[in-house]
């Protein structure tokens, strides 16, 4: 009996050890989210917006800076490791790979939605964008989600500490392939944070609307409108990595471009 327990217990601390090593495995390499044949971009930009670390800024600064009048990007703010190792690719698929999730047009204007299977999303949708595709035939995974299935992910993401007056925090949580992204548009203030890969922003003030077309992507726009902008008519514009917290504020206009396939949540405040 001594022995037959010994074998079992050496069984489960194998099987133990073999799952802590592919979570750390996939954790260092994006979670399981990237593969040797993603067209990674490597242009990241530059990256005129504020950055700093958290512990260096109070609440009351935060209001008074940047609250109601420009983006600030903010590490170390929180810690979200246990949500990113239950965000890797592997841990999502065994708890939610056959609940459906309802993708959107990348679309400024169009409300398309499709409703499929999270694992077919992942298969089959989950892949790098060409310049070239319109934004209305490119689907998009990010908002629109069954927060009763969901709860139990989100209860563990810890959301920003600084909160408006009279506000409180909506859930948004995303997964897209390199070169998608949303176009320009605007709404309520709120935060984004990026889990795994990487995200580029572009954001204008809200009396500043950029030079887009609706039903272009980010990357077209990147691609043939960036480029050809007056010095005057540029954005700010940063790249955040897992770990930063981009903060916006009300009405700013703004578009992201993913380089990565990445995974992100937002924090909407209404």
């Amino acid at each position: 009996m001594e022995i037959k327990a010994a074998r079992l217990a050496f069984i489960f601390f194998t099987a133990a050890v073999t799952a802590q090593l592919q979570q750390q495995e996939e954790d260092e390499d994006g979670g399981g989210w990237f593969s040797a044949s993603d067209v990674r971009s490597q242009d990241e930009g530059r990256c005129n917006i504020d950055v700093l670390h958290g512990s260096s800024l109070s609440y009351q600064q935060f209001m008074e800076r940047y609250a109601y009048g420009r983006p600030v990007i903010l590490r170390g703010l929180t810690d979200n490791t246990k949500f990113r190792l239950l965000c890797s690719k592997s841990s999502l698929l065994r708890e939610y790979g056959a609940h459906r999730v309802r993708l959107s047009t990348a679309n400024t204007y169009s409300y398309r939605k499709v409703d499929v299977p999270f694992q077919e999303y992942v298969d089959e949708f989950l892949r790098p964008q060409s310049a070239d595709a319109l934004g209305s035939d490119t689907l998009y995974f990010f908002g629109d989600n069954n927060f009763t299935e969901w709860q139990s992910l989100f209860e563990h993401y810890e959301s920003p500490p600084y909160v408006l007056p009279l506000t409180s925090g909506a859930y948004s949580f995303g997964i897209a392939g390199p070169g998608t992204g949303v176009p320009f548009h605007w709404h309520g203030p709120g935060y984004s944070e990026v889990i795994y890969g990487r995200k580029r922003w572009f954001l204008y003030p809200p009396d500043q609307e950029p030079h887009f077309h609706p039903n272009r992507t980010t990357l077209s726009w990147v691609t043939e409108t960036y480029p050809n902008l007056l010095e005057d008519e540029a954005p700010l514009e940063c790249t955040i990595r897992p770990g930063e917290v981009l903060y916006f504020p009300d009405r700013w206009w703004h578009a992201t471009l993913n380089l990565d396939t990445s995974v992100f949540i937002s924090t909407f405040l209404g």
